[in-house]
């Protein structure tokens, strides 16, 4: 059975018609167009769709929709503000960290997390912060030095 839900997703409060038990992942990419968060795993393992609510990293793949009403979800897309991509954004691209790309919103969105709550993170850090995000390209010491560089530009 649908029935509308009330969001707020990257600032924008929006409206959805659909069954509260779907995933967060598919009302974001299928409702709302927003394709920056990826299905990957499908079992929360893997962190490729990654987004937060109300500042905690979540797994969009098996976060139920409903559990998002009243909440403030931000994606990959929600990261960068007046056209400026979010220092974390920059910096992977900056270290070349942004390999095939699947994985890497979800990256984005847990390092913009760790960066809200502890500005300058440390490598050892940081490592812990992404623990949860697979990434199969071997990419993670330049991820890692990606976040600590954009930790390292705040003021």
């Amino acid at each position: 059975m649908t029935r509308a839900l009330s969001l707020t997703v990257n600032g924008t409060a929006v409206e959805v018609e659909v069954d509260p038990d779907t995933p967060l992942l598919t009302v974001l990419r299928n409702d709302l167009g927003l394709l920056g968060s990826r299905f990957g795993c499908g079992m929360a393992l893997c962190g490729a769709c990654f987004v937060t609510m109300d500042g905690a990293v979540v797994p969009s793949c098996d976060t139920p929709v409903w559990s998002a009403e009243g909440t403030d979800v931000v994606t990959v897309e929600g990261l960068g503000a007046d056209g400026r991509l979010h220092p974390v954004q920059q910096a992977l691209l900056d270290e070349q960290a942004a390999q095939c790309g699947f994985c890497i919103s979800g990256i984005a969105v847990a390092a913009a997390a760790l960066l809200a709550r502890d500005p300058h993170p440390d490598e050892p850090a940081v490592v812990e912060a992404l623990d949860r995000n697979l990434c199969r390209c071997g990419a993670h010491g330049r991820i890692v030095r990606a976040v600590v560089r954009a930790g390292e530009a705040r003021p």
